[in-house]
């Protein structure tokens, strides 16, 4: 009996063993498999909580679809050539030896060689799933090329497919027939080395027919190179040349018939055994290919094209220059004759009342540098970049700087887990300040500022916190048992627990242990502060984040703030291009090489919940309406944007500066004119920190010519290459219903006016300054030069720097001094108005209605009899700001306190400057 237990619990033993190796396996296998899936799966629910679980199939399916297809008729086409060469020399008799496709290596090596070329060719069949939906969505253009007469859509969404059909096709074409060539090669050796040299009807056959295919293929790409000489750089201009119409396109016509007739020739032989017709012919496509397309296109350039180069090409460099301002958007450039008068007048700037309220002092670098030391409050606190924007504060249009304060976890004394993921999640509020005002110690006036943000502008603010931002990265939990930290007050930090409804659910196990996975995270799996409610953020920093959802665009580097109904929200300028716009001139930026742009899109991203809007701004683009079609549920049409969001729309710089490039050679539109580069125009350098850099363009609020209302713009200087003078300058128009208008104003050839670099030498050579900037750098300050700006005012031109001082042992530059410039003088003074009042001999005031100065106002200096009015209100206003001084102390309110002070010392500045009385001399009464 024992015994018999002993032989069960024997035989029992490897069973058990056997199913714990298949258990060991299976999970092996399951945790390989969801190793793969995890990135998928956490992705799928990041789409899904956004609420795009379509776009992210539309974005998986067509390339795993594609990837299969490749990879089956790759593999259906190499494989079923090599292993029917194999069967059928396998089914000849043996008489010498056992043949060599019979041999053991032989199936392994068909068979891997086939699964490796045949997924190397599904791949890059799966890497076209863009390609073939925009072909599969096309739109027409509305617009034909020159030559061919076909619709510009033919070019963009259809011939990138063929070629690349066609290339793909050739390339699996050759492989196999080499294969083929190579297993039949190898199966006739043992025949070979008895001197059997004969070639089985079947082997002839199959090479027959395999070369007949290529030799189509073949011409399908010469057919196809006729319409890619639209991208031809031969000629004087980019696309087709008079060499390329009247030369290469010949040859490619009959390159084409040749390549068809070897394959009609080849398929011909099968009957007639004759293989000295093709073999001619295929030495005659070889002849053709080398004379036609090599020699005799060089000869027509040489001999018919150089020596008259313009009469031969001059309808080739008309259509470039057509087709080139068409695809960047300059087709309808506003285009204005100005002749500027020699220096500005009181008159006009006293009609520019906007214009001069909002010229920027603050250049955006050393403004960075003074928002970090004052208003980073803390080390993990950071502002990455300032941005321009404009805003309507009761009755004044008044033009703002403004960054977002961002959490950097980098900077965190105590980086533990807890902290980086459940307590540190968020920046909090934002720095706001006019782009013209300064304190006493040469430092902005802030808006908005400290924590929670004291606001001194009506505006309201609701949700500070920045969840989502430029410079946030990695994942967070919020909705935890952790409360998070919201921002510091005094010795206590102010906590807060996230309500919105950003983020991905974690409310089961397999979620977890799927981000777990993705992350090398094994903290998410066994922490305790997770509840049902809590979620994970992920794509934090907005730039990874548009990106992930809609990589077929290219994105603006520079994505803005804007306070939005009480929300923080950015907003991203995204664009559609391509460079395979007929005889378009391409350009090449660090974005990458295009020859077609359209601001078509642009995105919303709220800073709390993360939730982004795709607002399609250019629905007449061709390229956009594709992947509207495509994508039906990521796009919103323009019109249902907020108005109190859209009136923040703003031109952007990227377009702007592109088109600027593009612009500066093609304003030229005759072609002769344009072959002789007459009039080539160049952008501009301004000083900055020692070095000559071009000039940046710049947003101002100002009134265009022949305009009633101030406008928020984006300018631009143009000087004549070679030379320092300005020629013109371009405006992109924000605000409705002008947005996206171009307008560029020319300035007469036979006068001088002054461009940037030769006010620059002005402010050089002028001694009280030169004089005044080495004392500075003498004494260790480091002097900053801001931006240049050119700004126009009536009829004339006003030029503004201001200039910052930096001591070497600090990081907080404070703007000292205002240069301003018209007619060939210079002026430098403490502030911009005091430097007017120098520069045309008149006072100027600056009326400050509470923390913002109103519109400017030229008197003559004040006489001595009676008290001017501008004195009168200045005292009035004076007089207001010391009372509510004194309500804010009885308050307790010292925000308020301070701004008033602000405020008052501002009215007295100008009333200085109004009455000459700069100082009270010691003895003398009050």
């Amino acid at each position: 009996m024992r015994r018999r237990d002993w032989n069960q619990q024997e035989w029992q033993i490897p069973d058990v063993r056997r199913g714990l190796f298949v258990a060991i396996a299976i999970l092996i296998a399951l945790l390989v498999l969801f190793s793969a899936l995890s990135g998928f799966i956490t992705d799928l629910l990041w789409f899904q909580s956004l609420g795009l679980a379509s776009v992210f199939w539309t974005t998986t399916l067509p390339r795993w679809i594609l990837f299969l297809v490749g990879t089956l008729a790759a593999a259906l086409l190499l494989g079923g050539n090599w292993w029917g060469a194999r069967v059928l020399v396998n089914r000849e008799p043996v008489f010498f030896e056992e043949p060599p496709l019979r041999r053991p290596f032989i199936v392994p090596l068909i068979l891997g060689g086939t699964a490796f070329l045949a997924l190397s060719f599904g791949a890059s069949a799966g890497g076209e799933w863009d390609e073939v939906l925009r072909f599969l969505y096309r739109q027409p253009f509305g617009t034909t090329d020159p030559l061919f007469k076909r619709d510009i859509g033919f070019y963009i969404f259809a011939l990138p497919v063929y070629d690349f059909a066609q290339g793909w096709l050739l390339a699996a074409l050759i492989f196999a027939f080499l294969g083929t060539a190579g297993l039949y090669t190898l199966a006739r050796l043992p025949q070979l080395r008895h001197r059997i040299f004969g070639v089985p009807r079947y082997m002839r056959l199959h090479l027959t027919l395999l070369g007949v295919a290529i030799a189509l293929t073949w011409a399908a790409g010469y057919w196809l190179d006729r319409f890619n000489l639209l991208y031809s750089t031969r000629g004087v201009v980019f696309g087709a040349s008079y060499t390329d119409v009247h030369a290469e396109l010949l040859a490619l016509n009959v390159l084409t018939a040749l390549a068809v007739l070897v394959g009609l020739l080849l398929l011909a032989s099968l009957v007639t055994r004759n293989i000295w017709f093709p073999a001619i012919t295929l030495g005659v496509w070889f002849v053709a290919a080398i004379t036609l397309k090599g020699i005799y296109p060089a000869i027509i350039q040489k001999y018919v094209v150089e020596p008259n180069e313009f009469v031969r090409e001059e309808p080739y460099i008309a259509y470039n220059i057509a087709s080139t301002l068409q695809a960047y958007g300059l087709a309808n450039v506003t285009t204005q004759q100005m002749n500027p008068r020699p220096a500005v007048t009181l008159q006009e700037l006293q009609q520019e009342e906007v214009t001069l309220r909002n010229i920027r002092l603050w250049d955006y670098r050393p403004l960075l540098q003074t928002y970090a030391q004052l208003q980073e409050i803390r080390s993990y606190y950071t502002f990455v970049d300032v941005d321009i924007d404009r805003y309507r504060f009761d009755d004044r249009y008044e033009q703002v700087m403004l960054s977002a304060r961002e959490l950097d976890i980098r900077q965190l004394q105590n980086p533990t887990w807890v902290n980086t993921r459940l307590e540190f999640t968020h920046g909090y509020g934002l720095v706001m300040s006019p782009v013209n005002q300064v304190n006493s110690r040469g430092l902005p006036v802030l808006y908005i500022a400290d924590l929670p943000p004291k606001i001194n502008v009506p505006i309201e603010i609701t949700r500070p916190q920045i969840y989502y931002g430029e410079n946030l990265s990695g994942y967070v939990f919020v909705k935890t048992k952790v409360r998070e930290f919201d921002y510091p007050r005094g010795n206590e930090n102010v906590r807060t627990t996230y309500e919105g409804k950003g983020g991905v659910p974690v409310d089961a196990i397999w979620k977890r242990l799927a981000f777990a996975y993705r992350f090398g995270d094994t903290q998410i799996l066994f922490t305790g502060a997770l509840t049902p409610e809590s979620r994970i953020m992920l794509y934090r920093n907005i730039h990874q984040r548009v990106r992930r959802v809609a990589p077929f665009l290219l994105y603006d580097g520079d994505p803005y703030l804007v306070i939005h109904d009480g929300r923080l929200v950015w907003i991203q300028d995204a664009y559609t291009v391509t460079d395979r716009y007929p005889y378009s001139e391409p350009i090449r930026t660090q974005a990458g090489r295009f020859n077609y742009i359209r601001n078509s899109v642009k995105v919303v991203i709220d800073a709390y919940d993360g939730s982004m809007t795709f607002y399609v701004a250019d629905p007449d683009d061709p390229l956009i309406r594709a992947y509207q079609g495509i994508f039906p549920n990521l796009f919103t049409p323009l019109d249902q944007m907020p108005d109190t969001l859209r009136a923040h729309l703003r031109y952007p710089e990227f377009l702007f500066r592109v088109q600027a490039e593009i612009y500066r050679t093609y304003h030229m539109q005759n072609p002769n004119t344009f072959y002789n580069k007459e009039d080539v125009w160049a952008i501009p350098t301004e000083r900055f920190q020692g070095t000559d850099q071009p000039v940046e363009p710049y947003y101002v609020l100002m009134r265009l010519l022949d305009e009633e209302e101030p406008e928020f713009v984006l300018i631009l200087p143009f000087t004549p290459v070679g030379k320092q003078n300005m020629i013109a300058w371009m405006a992109g128009r924000s605000d409705e219903p002008h947005y996206g208008e171009l307008v560029v104003y020319e300035f007469p050839k036979q006068e001088l006016i002054y461009g940037p670099q030769q006010i620059e030498s002005l402010i050089d050579q002028d001694p009280e300054i030169s004089a005044q900037l080495s004392l500075w750098s003498q004494r260790g300050s480091d002097v900053i030069r801001g931006n240049l700006l050119v700004i126009p005012i009536g009829q004339s031109l006003l030029y503004v720097e201001p200039l910052y001082l930096r001591a070497e042992t600090s990081e907080l530059p404070e703007l000292k001094r205002v240069i301003v410039s018209t007619g060939g003088r210079v002026a430098m003074e403490e502030t911009f108005d005091l430097a007017l009042a120098r520069l045309f001999g008149t006072a100027v005031t600056q009326v400050p209605v509470g923390r913002a100065r109103a519109s400017p106002e030229l008197t003559p200096s004040p006489g001595t009899g009676g008290v001017p009015q501008e004195v009168a209100e200045l005292v009035r206003l004076a007089r207001e700001h010391y009372d509510a001084a004194q309500e804010a102390i009885r308050r307790g309110d010292w925000a308020t306190y301070g701004a008033e002070l602000e405020a008052l010392r501002n009215v007295l500045d100008r009333l200085a400057a109004l009455t000459g009385v700069t100082e009270i001399e010691e003895g003398s009464p009050p």
